[in-house]
């Protein structure tokens, strides 16, 4: 199936399922909650998961609370990386399911009031995508080779790449095809994996393409999307050296200013933005955009988000942001004062696909390292939690955070299936760990990941102790995770405090973090090793430590609805 093709906003029609016009906006404060799809839940035994597994899954979803789902990519794809290299936008891979499979969950989510946003990739394809196959068959200097970046390489015989760009997974950025008569050839550009060739974005089939894309995936209810390397795109005309590029052959420059960040990449999503904008005032079924954004200057971070660009970017510098008073305090400060300043709320994050699992990095651990200090660990991601659904905005939960799943660090590498690693030739561990399937079930086959009897085993090995984090398990206790952020997410939704009113900060001893929002809601978090005085003096709403009382415990979080405040 093909979308009809619409060349101005204007000509587009929408088979929204539902209207919520009196719920415009509703992403200014959401939780989202980040499906990794092949490893969510698994509903026909191949150890894979799939969109029939996300489709059960929604009243587990719906009893956490969350407003939406962002769904990782589940279009046809030869998996060399997870669904990221696309062969085809505009279906289902067979291993996920079904378009109506696909439809069927858009309704039942929308159903359960559960908005539901998909994963785009516009800057690369996979090889096997018909438009790159053509381009390879279509030779030399044709319109077809035009979509992507195919140059003539350097040297006598142009056995060299056409510069000195570095791919992110490791090694070059060009890698040299065997042309139709079955000589050496012109090489390609893939800032990623030499199976992800990057789209040429200045020739005018491209944006054209990907806006048949958005109508079709709007046109079939969904609610948003969130847009893979929203900085990448456009490259600087004439593919000039990085003169910072790194000679190591393990290592991506991701700051390589001829590859990223590009002014006219904001002419795409200005053009996107009237398109979504387009389906909401016409359908009241509001539809937003959500950019990875890689860029380290917050200032250029926020001008993504200006009013008619993307609705919000992911703001990573939290994320990357140690536990520490002073670093958080600062980089909360740089996100309400300059990313809020566009008028788009911060979309906060501690977890996605890409990163090790926050309880592993505030444990100490890493990716083929050591373990850490899990207690410590899970200690810090309760209360980060905690001070992540108060900031003022949304915030996005990455599948399994609210179970305080560790990194899988000791993942056999000859299972390790990221290209990260085997393009770095395992200097760089990859992100296989924070990807292992779900635990359910503690007491099932695949720890009810996937139905009884099991027919395969599950794509990534779920270790033993995976069971001790099972949803069954947290269930049975009053005091775990999932209830910890289950209450939190309900709060959220009772408290107006909680996500209304203005913001500041309480005085407070050292190692201590404290704000108010209004004049009643306050959180308080002691990121110190020692017991700490209450800031403020108040009822508590939720702590991520059940010892709360006038003093609070170290590497904890506390909600308060304040009676007085000392300023």
């Amino acid at each position: 199936m093909r979308p009809a093709r619409h060349p101005h906003p204007q000509a587009a029609r929408s088979s929204g399922s539902h209207s919520d016009q009196g719920n415009l906006g509703w992403w200014r404060q959401a939780v989202t909650y980040q499906v990794y799809v092949r490893s969510f839940q698994d509903s026909d035994g191949d150890g894979v998961g799939d969109l029939g597994g996300v489709r059960q899954r929604l009243p587990y979803l719906r009893s956490l609370g969350v407003d939406a789902i962002w769904l990782n990519p589940f279009f046809p794809s030869p998996q060399h990386d997870h669904g990221y290299d696309v062969a085809d936008y505009l279906d289902v891979d067979p291993q996920y399911g079904t378009l109506e499979g696909f439809d069927a969950l858009v309704r039942d989510a929308h159903r359960l009031d559960i908005k539901v946003l998909i994963d785009v990739v516009p800057n690369h394809c996979s090889i096997e995508h018909a438009w790159f196959t053509a381009a390879v068959a279509a030779g030399p200097g044709s319109p077809e080779r035009g979509r992507f970046h195919f140059a003539d390489g350097r040297g006598a015989q142009g056995e060299l790449p056409p510069n000195n760009w570095r791919s992110i997974f490791g090694g070059p950025a060009w890698r040299r095809i065997i042309e139709p008569d079955g000589t050496p050839g012109q090489w390609y550009l893939h800032t990623f994996a030499e199976e992800q060739a990057d789209f040429n974005w200045r020739h005018p089939a491209v944006p054209a393409y990907f806006e048949e894309v958005l109508r079709f995936w709007f046109d079939r209810g969904v609610d948003g999307l969130r847009i893979d390397v929203a900085h990448g795109l456009h490259k600087q005309e004439g593919l000039p050296d990085h003169d910072s590029a790194l000679d190591d052959e393990l290592t991506g420059d991701p700051n390589n200013p001829h590859a990223w960040n590009q002014l006219e990449v904001h002419d795409v999503w200005r053009r996107w933005r009237a398109i979504a904008d387009w389906y909401t005032a016409s359908t009241g079924h509001e539809r937003v955009l959500i950019g990875e954004v890689g860029v380290l200057d917050t200032a250029e971070l926020a001008a993504y988000q200006r009013p008619d660009e993307l609705h919000q970017s992911f703001f990573f510098e939290f994320l990357r942001t140690p536990w520490d008073v002073e670093q958080l305090r600062s980089v909360i400060d740089r996100g309400r004062l300059t990313v809020a300043a566009t008028g788009s709320p911060v979309a906060w994050v501690l977890n996605n696909h890409d990163m090790p699992r926050v309880v592993t990095r505030y444990a100490g651990g890493a990716p083929g390292g050591p373990v850490g200090d899990i207690e410590l660990g899970l200690s810090r991601a309760r209360a980060a939690a905690l001070l992540m659904l108060a900031l003022p905005g949304s915030a996005f939960i990455y599948q399994g955070e609210e179970l305080g799943l560790p990194e899988v660090t000791d993942l056999p590498e000859h299972l390790l299936t990221d290209p990260m690693f085997h393009r770095t030739a395992g200097a760089r561990r990859g992100r296989d760990g924070c990807r292992v399937p779900l635990p359910w079930d503690s007491g099932r086959d695949a720890l009810g990941f996937s139905p009884e009897p099991a027919a395969a085993t599950t794509w990534l090995p779920q270790p033993d102790w995976f069971g001790y984090h099972a949803v069954d398990r947290q269930l049975e206790s009053g005091e775990s995770m999932l209830h910890l952020y289950r209450e939190a997410i309900a709060l959220r939704r009772r408290v107006p405090g909680i996500t209304q009113g203005e913001f500041r900060w309480l005085p407070t001893e050292p190692g201590v973090l404290a704000f108010m929002r209004g004049d009643g809601f306050a959180c308080v978090v002691n990121c110190s090793s020692r017991p700490v005085c209450m800031p403020v003096d108040g009822h508590v709403l939720h702590a991520s430590k059940a010892e709360v009382g006038e003093k609070l415990p170290p590497d904890s979080a506390a909600w308060l609805l304040v009676r007085a405040c000392d300023e």
